[in-house]
């Protein structure tokens, strides 16, 4: 038996008997921007360093995407409105997608109080795609914005996925002197589009 294997069954020996539901949790007052929540998930996304694409017009409504994703090498997508160049069936280990340009997944939903998008083992295929593509685009329904995280945790997603994963602009780190460096660790952009779902690519 492995230390993992041993911590595990001492755990579960020692798990009081019994049915122990958990607490409920209490709705705290938060500001709902209701039919302003578009408006309110910019404002979050741009200020942790994320962008906001606005769709195309309603017979290609992901023509934005469509130059950036031409010139990038190697694009992969997750998204099923769009092709990437790179099938993630083929990936045998996380490692090759590291040479990925630009990364294309939709989002589970998106929370207007943080400006944060969700992206789980559902979305991602696999869940590298997220960290080691150089840039990260995701296209998000804005029917699936919902006002703030104590609506979000009671999206079923966070009680059926097993990876779960709140995405809020690009990677970030900052130093005692306070100097922010976006990507140091991780995507180095990260763009919002929203997308209704099924919209057509053109292709």
């Amino acid at each position: 038996m492995s230390a993992r294997e041993a911590i595990f069954a001492a755990i579960a020996a020692n798990r009081p008997s019994g049915r122990h539901d958990l607490p409920a949790v209490p709705r705290f007052a938060v500001p709902d921007p209701d039919k302003d929540r578009i408006r309110a998930f910019k404002t979050n996304l741009v200020a942790m360093g994320g962008r906001l694409m606005d769709a195309g017009p309603a017979n290609d409504p992901l023509a934005p995407l469509r130059a950036r994703l031409a010139a990038a090498a190697v694009v992969c997508s997750a998204a099923p409105e769009i092709d990437g160049r790179r099938d993630l069936a083929t990936v045998a280990k996380p490692h090759d997608l590291a040479d990925v340009d630009i990364a294309v997944v939709r989002a589970a939903f998106g929370i207007a109080e943080t400006g944060s998008v969700l992206l789980t083992e559902s979305e991602l295929h696999v869940n590298a795609l997220a960290y080691l593509a150089q840039h990260l685009i995701v296209l998000l329904d804005p029917e699936d914005i919902v006002a703030s995280t104590q609506d979000a945790y009671r999206r079923p997603e966070l009680h059926t996925a097993h990876y779960a994963s709140f995405h809020t602009g690009p990677s970030a780190t900052a130093d005692i002197e306070g100097v922010l460096i976006h990507g140091a660790q991780g995507v180095r952009s990260l763009t919002v589009l929203l997308s209704p779902r099924g919209a057509d690519a053109g292709r």
